[in-house]
């Protein structure tokens, strides 16, 4: 027998399939002491998938999340069309001051701050020495338009770890600007 990984596989499950008959009559042929042991290729198989659902129901959980805001404020915005067209880690939903009233667990994730310490601050609490000024005044510009935009700032994390932030900001409204929703991720 060849000793390979894709024959120590089919060993394997060949062997799981066997009632004790049938494996103490092959249990000669096969070289049990010189075949390395590797982990269960069935249960590699079922936990990638179990961790790509809880993904996928993280997400989920936070798409809900801020389609009961939209209720909530009657936002006029295709959110679903913003989902499905913005990657991210982080979520952050602000009011028209800018200041957060909710984010997601990536957010935690990305940034080291907790739910609780963002709520009600702003998104400048993230900046430091190496956010650059023009990069700032860019972003009020814009914000100041109301239009969506997307922008690279340096922000830092709470242990002070500098990072590249991409940003997608979407003003969120009913008759006028109420919220605005950032689809935040690390790049570099």
């Amino acid at each position: 027998m060849k000793n390979n990984l894709t024959d120590m596989k089919c060993l394997d499950i060949y062997l799981s399939g066997l009632n004790k008959e049938e494996y103490n009559e092959i249990k000669p042929k096969v070289e049990i002491s010189k075949v390395k042991t590797t982990p269960l290729v069935s249960w590699d198989i079922f936990m990638d998938d179990y961790y790509i659902r809880l993904i996928e129901a993280k997400k989920r959980m936070e798409i809900e999340q801020v389609l009961s805001f939209a209720k909530k404020f009657n936002w006029k915005n295709d959110l679903d069309l913003a989902f499905s067209e913005n990657d991210y880690e982080a979520l952050i939903v602000t009011d028209k001051n800018q200041n957060i009233i909710w984010v997601n667990e990536g957010f935690t994730s990305m940034t080291g701050y907790s739910k609780k310490f963002a709520i009600n601050k702003t998104p400048k609490f993230l900046q430091g020495e190496e956010t650059s000024v023009k990069t700032k005044n860019r972003i009020q510009e814009k914000i100041e338009q109301v239009t969506p935009f997307k922008e690279i700032i340096v922000n830092y994390k709470k242990d002070g770890t500098a990072y590249n932030c991409e940003v997608k900001i979407i003003p969120l409204f009913n008759e006028n600007t109420t919220h605005y929703l950032a689809f935040e991720k690390k790049i570099g």
